[in-house]
């Protein structure tokens, strides 16, 4: 019932400690070209004539809501 723990080859865990930290630099890696991309994306979705449009839209609307409160503050 009572097994002795083996403990691992020294040499073995250093291989295996080395492949993990090649294999997250590797991680490290993609996840700054995906970074990338998200960023060249974002920036084609700011420039697109829809959302230039729609965001020029919504800036008219907000000035002529504030406007209007500035308006009605001073009709009181």
């Amino acid at each position: 019932m009572n097994q002795s723990l083996k403990f691992p080859d020294p040499e073995k865990v250093k291989q295996r400690a080395a492949r993990m930290r090649e294999i997250c630099l590797m991680f490290d890696a993609q996840i700054m070209l995906l970074d990338e991309l998200i960023a060249q994306v974002k920036a084609e979705n700011r420039n697109n004539p829809i959302n230039v449009y729609r965001r020029g839209k919504g800036n008219i609307l907000l000035e002529e809501l504030l406007q209007k409160q500035i308006e009605e503050k001073d009709s009181k």
